[in-house]
């Protein structure tokens, strides 16, 4: 019954105090796409994408309701760092929805310029006349979201005096862009303005830490986690604090003399943090209002090398060469930095001769028959002025121009038998990075699909006689990026190469601008008129030497600018549910494909390549 009432009372307190509309709230999930076209649209930057803001404390006044019910005390300001733009979770501030999805568009569009005024309302009142001047178009939108607005402000004679006075310099910014305002000091700050960006945004940290002799694959957990933690990644996300790294030390600990540890049981460890035998980590993390990192003085390496070790040479794959350097793109200073990277040309050690694994081979024999459509094949070329035989039609026809009169010597009356030839050449680069170890099912990995989709499309390829090349890469630095050759140009598809598909295994990360590079440098050799770069992979660029988030994005997108100049075809086929988000940026809307079901694409490449190449 006391449960029962007090459900009732936190219903009714938390409806009473409410200033929101749930009924008409706009989800950032339902405008994320809208919001991405819109800011490139504005001419923001393409490698930005758009996530939730984080939780924000509000100190303004709230009301006596607000204060029993406990709410007002939190908020989500938009705000854009170098790599994303934060937008709220959700809105529902105004009555419509039609209001709420404005104030995402005006959010977005303001988000796009670039200002350095004193302070954040200086910065914010440059923001909106900047924004209205370039895109006059906006200004009704913005004058209907102004004027809901300052009807939801708090009247300015219930407030003490002081608070009052700043209430009326922020209304007057609001109306007025081009005004002076200055705030008066007050016991409490001004309310939330949603029309403008946060007042103070959170600075991005970088912190680097030095790799020494080998960099260790801590992520690995974060690598095969299912689709469902994938999708949870973007909701809830919590504001975070940054300490030192405990001593360990720290604390009052009471004990008996017989009781004391030795060296061996003793365990590093901040006793102040919550131990919890849950695993479910993402169901804590929401729990939780902050999250405190600290940066500890020790590497990953010598922590966890016992387990995560790299293989010995004589069980690693054999390396071909000393390294190919290759460029990187930093799209901070805007500069190509020669020979930053360096591809090592890699071969299986173990790769034996085998046949066509059993289960495809039903499946290989439909494909072949229907590429061997595509083989080349003799055909007669009528209307030649030389050929090996008479063209019978044309003959007839210039003998019976002759005699009306018409005579022309120039008339084509041969024909010739012809080879009719695909002048093409394919490089398929697959994404061999430690992410395709993930599971797709009970029976299936990604690389495992990844090697099915090898088989079958070298048995299509074969049967029409195109020259194509297959390789494989993954990366664990700038200086170690892993090309694996599987099959080169000059190869014969046989047993042997069958030996060196069967032979691939997941790696570490996704360096993908270096190995786009490379691959394009082999493929740009070709002397074929028509040549297609097709990129196998599962997952976006990212690597352990700063190569994540936008720099990995901007480097992968310079280099398939760089392939395309070359006058070779980039095409990228992704098994990322997320691929929409970043894919369109990096190859364009209609230079890749997205392939929901992973199982399907070992049928579905071959039949790709046809389309792209027809």
């Amino acid at each position: 019954m006391e449960e029962q009432v007090g459900m009732f009372w936190h219903r009714f307190i938390t409806k009473k105090a409410r200033k929101s509309y749930p009924e008409a709230k706009v989800q950032l999930e339902d405008i994320r796409h809208t919001a991405g076209i819109f800011f490139r649209a504005l001419g923001g930057e393409g490698g930005l994408h758009v996530e939730s803001a984080t939780d924000s404390e509000v100190f303004a006044r709230r009301t006596l309701l607000q204060r029993i019910a406990g709410t007002g005390a939190k908020t989500q300001y938009a705000w854009r760092d170098e790599e994303t733009l934060r937008l709220p979770e959700s809105i529902a501030l105004f009555p419509t929805k039609a209001l709420n999805r404005d104030l995402y568009l005006w959010l977005t569009a303001i988000s796009v310029i670039d200002v350095s005024g004193k302070n954040w309302i200086e910065r914010n009142q440059q923001r909106t006349k900047k924004t209205l001047e370039i895109w006059p178009g906006l200004a009704p939108r913005y004058q209907t979201l102004l004027k809901a607005h300052l009807q939801q402000r708090l009247e300015q004679d219930k407030l003490p005096q002081a608070e009052a006075q700043q209430e009326t310099a922020i209304c007057q910014a609001l109306e007025d862009p081009d005004i002076n305002v200055t705030l008066e000091y007050a016991k409490r700050p001004p309310q939330p303005v949603p029309l403008w960006l946060h007042p103070s945004p959170p600075k991005q940290e970088n912190t680097s830490v030095e790799q020494k002799d080998m960099d260790i694959i801590d992520n690995e957990d974060d690598e095969n986690a299912d689709s469902e933690n994938k999708k949870q990644k973007k909701v809830g996300r919590k504001q975070a604090n940054r300490e030192d790294m405990p001593k360990g030390d720290d604390g009052l600990m009471s004990f008996r003399l017989e009781s004391l540890w030795s060296w061996s049981e003793y365990v590093k460890v901040d006793r102040s943090s919550v131990e919890d035998d849950d695993d479910d980590v993402s169901r804590t993390a929401e729990d939780m209002d902050h999250i405190t990192l600290s940066q500890d003085s020790e590497t990953s390496s010598s922590k966890i090398k016992l387990d995560l070790d790299l293989p010995s040479t004589q069980y690693d794959d054999i390396v071909l060469g000393e390294g190919i350097p290759v460029d990187e793109w930093d799209f901070k200073k805007q500069i190509l930095q020669r020979d930053h990277c360096r591809v090592i040309p890699m071969l299986a050690r173990n790769a034996e001769a085998m046949k066509l694994p059993a289960k495809l081979r039903s499946q290989a024999r439909k494909i072949r028959r229907h590429f061997e459509m595509l083989r080349p094949q003799r055909h007669w070329i009528s209307r030649q002025n030389d050929g090996t035989e008479l063209d019978l039609e044309n003959y007839i026809n210039f003998l019976t121009d002759r005699k009306h009169g018409h005579v022309n010597s120039d008339t084509p009356v041969y024909r010739e038998l012809r080879n009719k030839t695909r002048d093409l050449s394919c490089l398929l680069l697959a994404d061999l990075s430690l992410s395709t170890d993930a599971h797709i099912n009970d029976d299936s990995r990604v690389v495992d699909v990844i090697r099915d989709s090898l088989f079958l499309f070298s048995e299509a390829l074969s049967a029409t006689g195109d020259r194509f090349a297959l390789h494989g890469f993954s990366s664990r630095n700038r200086n170690h990026v892993r090309f694996h050759n599987i099959k080169t140009f000059e190869d014969n598809y046989n047993d042997e190469i069958r030996g060196h598909i069967n032979a691939i295994k997941p790696g570490y990360y996704t360096r993908m601008g270096t190995a786009i590079r490379h691959a394009s440098n082999l493929l740009a050799k070709e002397p074929s008129s028509k040549k297609l770069l097709l990129i196998l992979t599962d997952g976006k660029p990212n690597d352990l030497d700063k190569y994540e988030g936008r720099y990995g994005i901007e480097d992968t997108r310079q280099a398939i600018i760089e392939a395309e100049k070359m006058g070779l075809q980039p095409f990228c086929v992704t098994i990322d549910e997320q691929a929409e988000d970043y894919l369109p940026y990096l190859f364009g809307q209609r230079s890749f494909v997205l392939i929901r079901n992973a199982e399907e694409l070992p049928k579905k490449l071959p039949l790709l390549y046809i389309r792209l190449t027809n």
